[in-house]
């Protein structure tokens, strides 16, 4: 009976390994928000670490957290590094593509409490007097990561904090 069970186990553990390293290699979590502003004013509020703390979601999960600004003022090689509690961690931001008003893509390194390498991208689609802003952010996905999302939906983690920001960005941009 005992090793009839432990075979049962040994097959499980198995097949959630084999189901695992079947799982996508890469990931994507996509938000998207309509805002009454213009590309330009929104564009600023991204391009620009400082004005981070107006809108980005996890600026006020840590008001004690520790920040660093460097290289350029704003746009393509601009540096943002944090260091707070378990909420935010430790990262670095740094800005590699900035095209003034549509689109900024952002080298993300999360070191603590886990260890990502990740890609940020915001694209603005001006329509009239609507702006619509897609926040994406993607990059690999490696096994452990994989065998995590099985029983956590990143998507969803992820994706309300991105809600949140972009229902803020609006917020401070249609002011």
């Amino acid at each position: 009976m005992l090793i009839t069970i432990l075979i049962i186990v040994a097959v499980l553990i198995a097949a959630l390994l084999i189901f695992t390293a079947l799982r996508p290699n890469t990931f994507r979590i996509t938000r998207s928000i309509s805002i009454r502003a213009s590309a330009e004013k929104i564009f600023a509020s991204i391009n620009d670490f400082h004005k981070w703390c107006e809108w980005s979601p996890w600026e006020k999960m840590d008001p004690a957290m520790k920040r660093s600004f460097s290289g350029s003022e704003s746009g393509k090689g601009t540096i943002y590094e944090w260091e707070g509690n378990k909420k935010v961690g430790k990262g670095r931001m740094k800005i590699t593509q900035s095209q003034e008003p549509s689109k900024i893509i952002i080298k993300l390194d999360f070191f603590s409490p886990f260890e990502a390498h990740n890609t940020a991208e915001f694209i603005l689609e001006p329509k009239g007097e609507i702006t619509r802003v897609n926040w994406d952010m993607y990059g690999p996905r490696p096994f452990v990561s994989k065998l995590m999302g099985i029983f956590f939906n990143m998507d969803k983690m992820i994706g309300k904090d991105f809600e949140a920001g972009l229902a803020n960005l609006k917020a401070v941009s249609e002011k």
